[in-house]
């Protein structure tokens, strides 16, 4: 803990009169962009596997934590440790199958536990729908929704009925075509019901978007090394010779 306490001390110190001009000039909105690039960054470590980047990207985000709650107490709202209390309180109040007598089977009651509590927590009138942050990117914020939905029982009964979803949805898209605010509308319906089917095959739909993004930057960039081997820039080759090129660097690409 004494380690936290240095921390603290120093961005006390860094936010002081006698401190960082940048520092000191901060406030909760100014770091919010930097706060969700920290948060993408670990995420990035995560991905790579890399523990010493995994390592020093979270003490980079602790530090978005402990500067938020610095210009929280300068205002008397609050200090780490209030924030740091109120999420132990959280995770026992949660968790009274760990820490009280409540007993589950599985994961999927654990859920259900935790959806009760968070209920009882908000009152019975709240909306199922309330506390989903507009700013969670499109695909998350979707995922979420559903999933909530579903937990009330809201939902397909198989993967067969998001399918056919989905092929009236791109039929509907079809129609629509020649008026542009109706295709926006119905291409969100499009992809609000892939996001469901990802949901219903268990893929992580903002992963897998991730996932399909990097492969055809390598597949494009490859493609990129054939033009400059060929001392030809892509711009100049014609459809076929772009075909060609994309299909040897998905033959050409590492498996998985």
């Amino acid at each position: 803990m004494r380690i936290i306490e240095r921390l603290v001390e120093i961005v006390s110190r860094l936010r002081s009169p006698e401190g960082c001009p940048w520092d000191r000039e901060q406030t909760h909105r100014s770091l919010r962009s930097a706060l969700v690039e920290e948060c993408y960054e670990v995420i990035e470590a995560i991905n790579r596997e890399d523990d010493a980047n995994l390592r020093e990207e979270l003490g980079d985000l602790l530090l978005h934590v402990v500067m938020h709650a610095q210009m929280a107490n300068e205002r008397g709202a609050f200090r780490l440790e209030d924030v740091a209390m109120a999420v132990c309180e959280k995770l026992v109040r949660r968790h009274p199958h760990v820490f009280a007598e409540a007993k589950v089977e599985n994961v999927s009651e654990v859920l259900s536990q935790w959806e009760q509590i968070k209920r009882s927590e908000r009152g019975e009138s709240a909306s199922h729908m309330d506390n989903l942050p507009s700013a969670l990117p499109a695909l998350l914020r979707a995922q979420k929704v559903q999933k909530r939905a579903a937990r009330v029982g809201f939902d397909w009964r198989s993967s067969d009925g998001v399918f056919e979803k989905i092929r009236e949805e791109l039929e509907e898209l079809r129609r629509a075509a020649g008026d542009e605010s109706e295709r926006e509308a119905e291409l969100g319906d499009l992809l609000f019901s892939v996001v469901n089917l990802a949901r219903h095959l268990e893929v992580d739909a903002e992963l897998a978007l991730h996932k399909a993004t990097e492969k055809f930057i390598s597949r494009f960039q490859a493609m990129e090394k054939s033009a400059l081997q060929a001392q030809l820039p892509l711009t100049a080759w014609d459809a076929e010779q772009l075909e060609a090129a994309w299909q040897k660097a998905k033959h050409n690409e590492q498996p998985g």
